[in-house]
């Protein structure tokens, strides 16, 4: 059995902290480690690293290796990444999965997949590798098995799985032939289902042989099936070809193979504040404080500060986030919304949808301190042996200020070694690299001079991290 970890998503529902550029399953949520982090961990306790397979795109794909490092070392789990060059949901996505699988590990046809979000919370962990195990044994019998969720209250915010009447049994754990799939429902319908008692909520996890999976896309998705022809890397140049369709679409709402297994665990997909101040610590007063919080006179609200001090007066059942350059306040309950907020920003071309002021790169991070009309001031931070590229800027100079460590600079045909307090210039349309040649992190201050400002005046001509010009 393999696992295949989806860690593409956006996660919009969490803005301002998540955002397409550092979405939620990278972040620290004070869980321990990030989402990402936390279902490696989990999975381990079913799979060998060598047999989880995660999938994300190359945008992401340095916090992908940064998130897994940091949790392994070097670790064979760090080798089965696959890029998605586009997005295109999740039917396409795990179709691409079982390719790599067939080609690049021999898996073959009768091999079980278990297919994961990369953005859950699932405790205990020992009970969850029990469901898995048994979702195993029933893929075996040609089965898709689809994880339920037993519902704690009408939640409007998930998919919902209604179990048909024929009852199964795996050892001791109890599983069904699936009714339907249902949307999202209002809040009348979500009561309906809970009085119902056949209603579970769709987690989005699977489990099925790999050969069961190419009979259900040779019936329901023929366009997804022929590609599966394909070599992995023609698969992967024509991917873009693909149907944007989600596996619920595609398949499960279609297929007369799918089986329920309801989980009586612990879930939470975190997909709104109010889920992360379910799952959050909270104090007497049930309040959750993360940053530098004074609540005063202060119940059943969530506060967030990323940096400055964040002080609250007489607030009930309130949702508070403070990042360094958006503020977010929310009645508990109304979260759902946020994607609302994003949909705007994003009509208005607005940089808080998808950037924040600090920006991860695969060389270490730089934040904004400080733009207007011609300038940017920035705060650089490489880690130690890593270097940026080679590079060159039409429209910009720039002047660097050592604060912290030692950096090898490159400007044209000179090399030099700067230290703190020292500095360097940078001319426009100059080639130039910077490199932390040291063992600590090296933190600079740039300030960029010229009529346009912009990242995407950047000209990479050696990078050791692969990428395009961006």
């Amino acid at each position: 059995m393999k696992a295949l970890v989806l860690a593409g998503g956006s996660g919009t529902r969490l803005w301002p902290l998540s955002r397409r550029n550092y979405p939620k399953q990278f972040l620290q949520l004070n869980i321990g480690g990030s989402l990402l982090q936390e279902t490696a961990k989990r999975l381990l306790k079913v799979f060998p690293p060598d047999e989880m397979i995660i999938m994300t795109n190359s945008e992401y794909k340095f916090h992908v290796l940064s998130d897994l490092h940091s949790l392994f070392g070097d670790n064979p789990i760090s080798r089965n990444i696959i890029l998605e060059p586009v997005g295109r949901n999740t039917a396409p996505a795990i179709a691409l999965g079982m390719k790599y699988c067939i080609e690049k590990l021999g898996c073959g046809q009768d091999e079980i997949l278990f297919i994961s979000p990369a953005d859950h919370v699932i405790k205990p962990q020992e009970k969850f590798a029990e469901y898995v195990a048994c979702a195993e044994k029933i893929a075996q019998k040609g089965q898709i098995v689809t994880f339920g969720i037993k519902p704690l209250r009408p939640e409007t915010g998930y998919g919902y799985i209604r179990a048909g009447s024929t009852k199964l049994a795996e050892g001791s754990h109890d599983y069904f032939n699936v009714d339907k799939f249902t949307e999202k429902p209002n809040s009348e319908t979500a009561v309906h289902y809970i009085k119902e008692g056949t209603y579970y909520w769709n987690s989005g996890m699977f489990a099925f042989c790999i050969g069961t999976m190419i009979d259900e896309f040779e019936k329901y998705a023929p366009e997804i099936r022929t590609m599966l022809d394909y070599r992995f890397d023609d698969l992967v140049e024509n991917f873009h070809t693909m149907p944007s369709i989600s596996i619920d679409y595609a398949v499960a709402e279609k297929s007369d193979r799918i089986a329920v297994l309801p989980l009586d665990i612990y879930w939470n997909d975190i997909g709104s504040w109010d889920s992360l101040y379910d799952i959050a610590d909270k104090d007497e007063n049930g309040n959750v404080k993360i940053g530098d919080i004074i609540a005063i006179d202060t119940n059943d609200t969530l506060v967030i500060s990323s940096k400055r001090l964040v002080s609250t007066i007489g607030l009930e059942e309130c949702l508070i986030v403070d990042t360094d350059d958006a503020l977010l306040v929310a009645k508990k309950g109304e979260t759902q919304k946020v994607r609302e907020i994003v949909d705007k920003l994003n009509r208005e071309k607005r940089r808080e949808a998808s950037e924040h002021l600090t920006t991860y790169r695969p060389w270490g991070s730089y934040t904004i301190l400080e733009e207007g009309e011609r300038y940017k001031i920035k705060r650089i931070v490489v880690h130690p042996e890593a270097r940026l590229s080679l590079q060159k800027h039409y429209h910009r100079s720039e002047h660097w200020v050592v604060i912290r460590g030692a950096a090898k600079v490159t400007i044209g045909d000179n090399e030099i070694i700067i230290h703190e307090n020292e500095s360097v210039y940078v001319p426009k349309s100059t080639l130039h690299r910077l490199e932390n040649p040291g063992k600590v992190p090296l933190e600079i201050i740039e300030v960029q001079n010229g009529e346009y400002v912009g990242e995407d005046d950047i000209v990479r001509v050696d990078d050791m991290y692969g990428r395009n010009k961006k």
